[in-house]
């Protein structure tokens, strides 16, 4: 189901989608899943070497978020955009805080690209919110909970494709299963008074 959600139309083999975007797809994610997995044994490292490397990383991450962040400026508004609108090169805009579109807008986005889909399945999802880098999205579904726990996670995994900065995407309270409020007092029965009902 995450796949057919995907808001940039690529199927799960990376097919599809934008023509202006160069490269593998594939290539892209096997390289991005290979620096995490090396990043993730540097910081399991002990020692001043394993420090002093994630330290040169960090710097030279620095570097580029800055030399991204001046190819922006010199693009100028059309280029800029279509660059953001790349998949990677806007991912890595995002993370750098240089994306032209703000995240309430990519989130906004991103949801809006799988209502359809959502729809045609019998449900319907929105975007309620973004607050400290979370978003919050309703998600009307019918059917078993693990189909409806698929959707809410292709769900989030659209948003966050479109906007990384995000630190997570929840769904928001489900309404209709929360009845109205009735406090206890008012269906208790009211002692009669001495002088009678009212």
């Amino acid at each position: 189901m995450a796949d057919a959600l995907r808001p940039d139309g690529r199927d799960g083999d990376g097919n599809g989608g934008d023509v202006g975007n160069v490269g593998d797809d594939r290539d892209t994610v096997r390289l991005l899943t290979r620096a995490d997995e090396l990043l993730g044994q540097l910081e399991a490292t002990p020692g001043p070497t394993a420090r002093t490397a994630l330290d040169a990383v960090r710097v030279l991450t620095e570097l580029y978020g800055e030399a991204l962040a001046r190819v922006m400026d010199a693009a100028g508004p059309e280029l800029a955009g279509r660059l953001a609108d790349d998949e990677l090169v806007g991912h890595l805009l995002a993370l750098h805080g240089i994306h032209p579109e703000p995240a309430e807008h990519r989130a906004a986005r991103a949801v809006e690209a799988i209502r359809s889909a959502v729809r045609k399945q019998g449900g319907d999802v929105h975007l309620t919110g973004i607050e400290d880098g979370v978003a919050t999205v309703r998600i009307e579904a019918a059917g078993c909970p693990s189909s409806v726990a698929g959707l809410a996670a292709a769900v989030r995994e659209a948003v966050l494709a479109l906007a990384p900065e995000l630190s997570d995407v929840r769904r928001a309270p489900d309404e209709e299963r929360r009845g109205a409020f009735v406090p206890l007092d008012a269906v208790r029965t009211r002692p009669l008074s001495a002088a009678g009902p009212a």
